[in-house]
């Protein structure tokens, strides 16, 4: 049946359901994903005045994919991110795991700049602690 009125909402209710699902699913993936991106950053990483990068020991081709790959990945959760800091959903914490996933220049500055800011390495360092792990060594001081 067609409405006696078209106000243009009608797209609202099938969005909803999207954007509320999307935000639980990135609700649980936060819970998930959080602990294991902490466990697996080296306990010295924060320390050094600038990144240390692994030796390569893929061929180019396919580390170019994978990087590719993540920064893709990395750009669409900023965008979800940045899309639920309006909406329902976990905007900020998602912005930022997309921020930390992709590579552009600045990222380890601003990594160690967060690391820096209140609370942020004793959380860090709590949750390494709960699960075995050494903790962090704060910026600036390499061991």
């Amino acid at each position: 049946m067609t409405p006696l009125f078209n106000t243009g909402f009608e797209f609202i209710g099938e969005y909803t359901v999207w954007l509320v699902g999307l935000s639980i699913l990135s609700f649980i993936a936060g819970l998930i994903l959080v602990p294991v991106f902490i466990a697996r950053i080296p306990a010295d990483y924060f320390s050094h005045p600038r990144r240390q990068r692994p030796t390569r020991s893929r061929h180019p081709l396919f580390h170019l994919a994978l990087v590719g790959l993540k920064n893709l990945f990395g750009a669409a959760l900023v965008m979800a991110g940045l899309l639920m800091l309006v909406t329902p959903g976990q905007g900020l914490l998602t912005l930022l795991i997309g921020l930390m996933i992709m590579n552009y220049p600045g990222k380890f500055a601003l990594e160690r700049w967060l690391v820096t800011r209140p609370h942020i390495l004793p959380a860090i360092n709590w949750l390494r602690t709960r699960y075995g792990l050494t903790p962090l060594l704060p910026p600036g001081r390499p061991e």
